[in-house]
């Protein structure tokens, strides 16, 4: 984990790969409980018997599940020490671009894009988030989160 004092000093870091979050493995339990708070019982994530016969040749991950990780990633990763509130302000970009089979072990790469001040002394950062699968070549997802940590 990288611990930075404050949110400055947290800043000065722009334009670098900050962290490399723990792993996360993915399993089926995850996936059919992330169904289950979501409403989306797709067959490619639910129905392992049938999933064995599509075209991953088992049951893989939502891509929601997959994105939904975030918090969890930086978490396991990254932490100011004199930040009161830290919250999610949304995505500028995602992309799904591979398939997270059962057992998938994922972790994500942080790079910070940008730092802005904002109220109340915080900063608004834009990180580009690359989370990749355990022996993949390429991320199974890209995005660009951002959030504003406030001292």
């Amino acid at each position: 984990m990288k611990t930075f004092q404050t949110i400055a000093e947290l800043s000065s870091f722009v334009g670098q790969e900050v962290t490399v979050s723990d792993w996360i493995t993915i399993t089926q339990e995850r996936i059919d409980q992330f169904a289950q708070a979501t409403g989306d019982h797709q067959w490619i994530h639910v129905d392992v018997e049938k999933a064995k016969a599509g075209p991953f040749g088992g049951p893989i991950a939502h891509g929601f599940l997959t994105l939904s990780l975030l918090p969890q990633f930086f978490l396991s990763s990254l932490k100011v020490l004199e930040t009161r509130m830290s919250v999610n302000y949304g995505l500028n970009k995602v992309r799904f671009i591979a398939p997270v089979p059962v057992g998938s072990r994922l972790r994500a790469r942080m790079k910070l894009l940008k730092s802005e001040p904002i109220d109340q002394g915080g900063a608004q950062m834009t990180w580009e988030v690359a989370i990749e699968r355990e022996g993949a070549s390429k991320p199974v997802c890209v995005a660009e989160s951002v959030a504003r940590h406030y001292p």
